[in-house]
């Protein structure tokens, strides 16, 4: 659950135990991402925090709190000017599709994550939810990255 907020992802994960390598897990993590339902989709992006903003969701994990931290460093130490402007263009994405923004941050700067969102801001609903699914899977092969010690 810390390398993927999905109960669904994290029990056909589970299931397909034990992996003879990293490469072998992260086909399978692939696979079983795209192969989910929206529904699942949504309950892993809801397990971050808005970019910008400190974990605060309870169903997150320690240690996926711990890496969202890292992975949102460069948005956590941006100026003002910055940080108030993704808070509204979080406020403005939420709006229009439901669902919080979720991009890999790992190696952005706060100008580059929010040039991202503003671009995103004009994609329509399915575009734009399989672009967050897109994202999702890069976060999670980094986090299975992490977990495996890579």
């Amino acid at each position: 659950m810390s390398c993927c907020g999905s109960t669904a992802w994290a029990g056909k994960m589970a299931g397909r135990r034990p992996f003879s390598e990293e490469r072998t897990l992260l086909v399978a993590s692939d696979r079983v991402w795209f192969g989910l339902p929206e529904a699942d989709w949504l309950e892993a992006f809801r397990s971050h925090p808005r970019i910008g903003e400190r974990p605060i969701v309870a169903s997150a994990a320690p240690r996926s709190a711990e890496w969202s931290n890292h992975e949102q460093s460069h948005a956590a130490g941006a100026e003002d000017q910055i940080k108030l402007a993704l808070s509204e263009g979080n406020r403005a994405y939420e709006q229009k599709f439901g669902h919080i923004f979720i991009v890999c941050a790992m190696g952005k700067s706060a100008p580059e994550i929010l040039e991202i969102l503003r671009r995103r801001m004009h994609n329509e609903g399915g575009a734009e939810l399989r672009e967050a699914a897109e994202q999702q899977r890069q976060i999670t092969q980094l986090r299975l990255k992490k977990w495996l010690g890579v």
